[in-house]
């Protein structure tokens, strides 16, 4: 008959549905049949698989699994190693000594020796655990003596945790009790240490994920708010308090029933999705890849509902979870400093008001009925965070105070002028702002005062642009903005220093970044929707009407700058003109430039490079310069030539170039050409030209960093129909990003073409090699221009595959330009750009100018195309053959 199980098995269901006898009558033979082992772990397996189908607990799913496991490894122990049984112990550390196990987490096991033991029991053990490890079962181990444990243990606070989780399974007591009475508190590692050092842990784990929950494909365990930090909760209960369950925190004083039962919610929820994404993968898999994510949103019974994807409702769920895991783990984590780390500083609170107090350095209400009787104060106490910075944050209690009256933030609330006045307050300091807000946030005021900002909290978008949800981006847009005013960072962002401290009021910036995102996910123009909600609440917190037309009007229209900079033709004076009119004087453009900057930063961090910069702010200049002409006096294409011919013949003059020369240069050029590049180009291709001989092929020349942020990459040669895909093929392949592309053909049938590309990582072309080797490369492709283009093997990243985008072309006129604008929004991959080329070339069509804007895996390109004779596409045949010959060159049956 078996001995009792010592395993935790704190819910046995599943050892009520699952019976194990079966495998007991298999071994009564004495034998060790391996495959009885095996067909156990299979049938069980697939019972708990069984189960997990039908919507049985998490609880039941995690213990379950550890039940299983508990009886298979002990009584395998005790038929393979019947001698030692009592000599040695069986032992489960980590997750799996808390009796938790995931479908593919690690079993880990330590193997306890007595001092002298490791010759005569070391062929045993290996036997062990090769069975194990035939069995099926994923094994860490390790083989240690009870001196063993405590040197590690010492070292290494990892050590210590595992050993502090371990639950004895087979073997002897003794041995067990000793390693526990040897590793504990009063002996190495006491909990005041053992707790500054696991809080350390977390600091450290939370900035490797860059102290933010809220990204795409989410850690749900090691992230900021996941398994892991729970786990760490438990870990300082049971180090101090002795506490062997989070119930005992209950027990304690440190939780509320109620917080209890929001942190079991959460972790049972966290418990699930992990459950199902080891089953669904086969593998210990703790990411929330977007391989997985529609997969687990249909199988844990989510639908598409409206605008929102069921795999946005899915994630909504799991960044509001992981948002009040964080604000119990950082209330718990304070009440752990106050008992651990100031339990012996018996200083007296310090006043700050009527309403508060320091306490050891943490903000404090002066009694329990403050929030009762005063409800402003709800708002009150950030705006004192914000203006004393010697304080270290909030005290436990007072936490718990701030969640348990929340309720009182209703409409009655946001109407009473000192609420109204206190928020005004807060966004108007000039530090603490941001800090304050994602605290504000964090504990739910935020969401509350604001209500439509409550419906973007855990908002996400399911695409690869926006990598946070909707309301983390908000708060590091307010950052960005708070950022450009800090004198440190100046040398970041020059220009947005020297305008955030010129704007007359910072507070409308920060006002704006709060407002113009907060309709996402609603249906409808946000913008619109946002405008409308921005302007009603300054005017309900008195805002004068110009400054709320102007919060109004830059969520309206908070996209116009960078969609103009990446769209649009920004050499052309007639666009230029076009924005000025649409920004209309000098302060809205300032503001505007600010916010777009610190928006376009805080969508997609590595989005962001040198050459979005500089068109960025090539475009804030030339409008400004046009605001400063007046509107009724804008500049035209005749004055910008005869300026940037001008600007050039002075470089040139520098270089010693002569005026005829110059002149026999220029004299092959459009007007067009002189239009669309600044003077610095101008003198650069001119020189280029003026010493090439046409004998020795096509001319390719590189500038690796320019004025415009990227590197240029020049090609002057005769004009041929597949020229654009020969380039762009041969410059994917070689991994660069083409940003820009202009293509000027001169008179005598040469093509004079400009390419602004980056590296993959968004930063210019770096070193003479790199230089060299693409200008072999081209050269080489372009003195054979009959062949067919590079293919291109590079592979689209991962995630890609899992937003599809379905190829729209679209045409309209240009007729200023007497050219066709063709838009074309596809997903982005390798060749794309070639694919395209290809098209042109067969369907008889020119390409002058490429606008190439990316946006995750989502391009949206803009081409200015005509006909042979450079009129403008007007036969419904030839588009219709362009947009066919596109389509199936991208997603068709010619798609490489």
């Amino acid at each position: 008959m078996s001995e009792p199980l010592p395993a935790a098995q704190r819910h046995p269901a599943f050892e009520q549905l699952y019976d194990i006898g079966h495998l007991d009558g298999q071994l009564a033979g004495g034998e060790v049949p391996l495959e009885a082992f095996r067909q156990t772990l299979k049938d069980a397996t697939a019972a708990l698989r069984a189960r997990f189908d039908a919507g049985a607990p998490p609880e039941e799913l995690v213990f379950g699994r550890s039940w299983l496991i508990d009886q298979l490894l002990t009584r395998a122990w005790r038929r393979l190693l019947p001698e030692l049984h009592d000599t040695l112990a069986l032992v489960a550390v980590g997750g799996y000594g808390r009796g938790e196990l995931h479908p593919c987490s690690d079993i880990d096991l330590m193997i306890l020796l007595p001092d002298g033991a490791r010759g005569t029991s070391a062929r045993p053990v290996e036997s062990f655990l090769a069975f194990l490890w035939d069995m099926g079962l994923e094994v860490g181990h390790s083989v240690r003596t009870v001196d063993d444990c405590v040197e590690l243990a010492r070292q290494d606070i990892t050590v210590a945790t595992n050993l502090m989780e371990a639950r004895l399974l087979a073997g002897a007591p003794s041995l067990f009790e000793a390693m526990r009475c040897r590793t504990g508190p009063d002996q190495i590692w006491p909990s005041r240490a053992f707790f500054q050092a696991k809080w350390r842990e977390q600091l450290a784990r939370h900035h490797k994920y860059h102290d933010t929950a809220y990204n795409l494909e989410p850690n749900i365990k090691e992230g900021p708010g996941g398994l892991r930090d729970i786990q760490m909760i438990g870990w300082v209960a049971k180090r101090h308090f002795g506490a062997e369950t989070l119930a005992g925190l209950v027990d304690h004083d440190f939780l509320t029933q109620r917080e209890y039962q929001s942190l079991r919610e959460g972790q049972d929820f966290l418990w699930h999705i992990r459950f199902a994404l080891h089953t669904l993968t086969g593998r210990r898999e703790d990411r929330l890849l977007f391989d997985y994510q529609r997969t687990l949103a249909e199988r844990l019974g989510y639908s598409d509902s409206g605008p929102n994807l069921a795999v946005e409702q899915l994630m909504k769920r799991y960044y509001r979870t992981i948002m009040e895991l964080n604000r119990l783990n950082e209330m718990l984590l304070q009440l752990f400093q106050e008992a651990i780390l100031y339990a012996e500083d018996m200083s007296g609170p310090v006043p700050i008001n009527r309403r508060f107090q320091a306490r050891k350095g943490f903000i404090e209400t002066v009694h329990e009925e403050v929030f009762q009787r005063y409800p402003f104060a709800l708002l009150e106490i950030f705006l004192l965070l914000a203006q004393h910075q010697e304080l270290k944050g909030v005290r436990a209690a007072t936490i718990r105070q701030i969640r348990n009256h929340s309720g009182l933030i209703n409409d009655d609330f946001r109407n009473d002028l000192r609420a109204r006045s206190l928020f005004m307050e807060i966004i108007r300091q000039p530090h603490g702002v941001t800090h304050e807000l994602r605290r504000m946030n964090r504990y739910g005021v935020l969401a509350a005062y604001l209500p439509e900002f409550g419906h973007i909290v855990g908002q996400m978008q399911y695409d690869l642009f926006h990598v946070y949800t909707v309301d983390e981006h908000t708060l590091f847009v307010v950052r960005n903005l708070r950022r450009f005013s800090v004198p440190e960072y100046a040398d970041e962002f020059p220009l947005c220093s020297q305008l955030a401290h010129s704007i007359p009021k910072p507070e409308l910036a920060t006002l704006a970044a709060l407002f113009h995102d907060i309709a996402k996910g609603r249906g409808g123009d946000h913008s619109e929707l946002g405008a409308a909600e921005a302007e009603a609440f300054c005017r309900r917190h008195g805002l004068s009407a110009y400054d709320s037309h102007l919060v109004s009007w830059l969520v309206r229209n908070h996209l116009i700058l960078s969609v103009t900079a990446q769209r649009r033709d920004i050499s052309d004076p007639l666009v230029i003109n076009d924005f000025a009119r649409q920004v209309g004087d000098r302060t809205r453009l300032d503001y505007l430039y600010l916010l777009t900057v610190a928006d376009i930063r805080a969508t997609n961090p590595e989005l962001w490079n040198s050459w979005k910069e500089a068109l960025l702010e090539e475009l804030y200049t030339v409008t400004k310069r046009a605001l400063r002409r007046g509107l009724e006096h804008p500049l035209d294409q005749n004055e910008r030539i005869r300026e940037a011919k001008a600007a050039a013949r002075r470089l040139l003059a520098i270089d010693g170039v002569t005026r005829a020369t110059l002149e026999a240069v220029w004299s092959d050029f459009s007007q067009e050409y002189f239009l669309r590049h600044t003077p610095d180009q101008i003198a650069w291709h001119t020189l280029l030209i003026a010493e090439h001989d046409p004998a020795g092929g096509p001319l390719v020349d590189i500038r690796q960093e320019t004025e415009r942020g990227g590197t240029e990459i020049f090609v002057y040669t005769r004009a041929e129909n597949r020229l654009f895909a020969l380039v762009t093929a041969t410059l994917d392949q070689l991994g660069l990003t083409v940003a820009d592309a202009r293509i000027i053909s001169s008179d005598s049938g040469h093509t004079l073409d400009t390419y602004v590309v980056l590296e993959a990582s968004g930063e210019p072309v770096q070193g003479e090699f790199r230089a060299r080797e693409i200008l072999e490369h081209l050269a080489r492709q372009l003195r054979h221009p009959d062949e067919q283009p590079t293919r291109v093997t590079r592979r689209a990243p991962r995630q890609f595959r899992h937003f599809p985008i379905a190829t729209r072309v679209e045409f309209s006129d240009d007729p200023v330009r007497h050219r066709t604008a063709m838009e074309l929004i596809t997903t982005d991959r390798p060749g794309l750009l070639s694919r395209v080329g290809r098209a042109f070339a067969d369907c008889g069509v020119h390409l002058h100018n490429a606008k190439i804007a990316t946006f995750g895996a989502r391009a949206e390109d803009v081409f200015y195309i005509s006909d042979r004779r450079n009129r403008p596409l007007g036969d419904p045949e030839q588009l219709a053959c362009l947009k066919a010959t596109i389509i199936r060159y991208l997603d068709g049956e010619d798609a490489d």
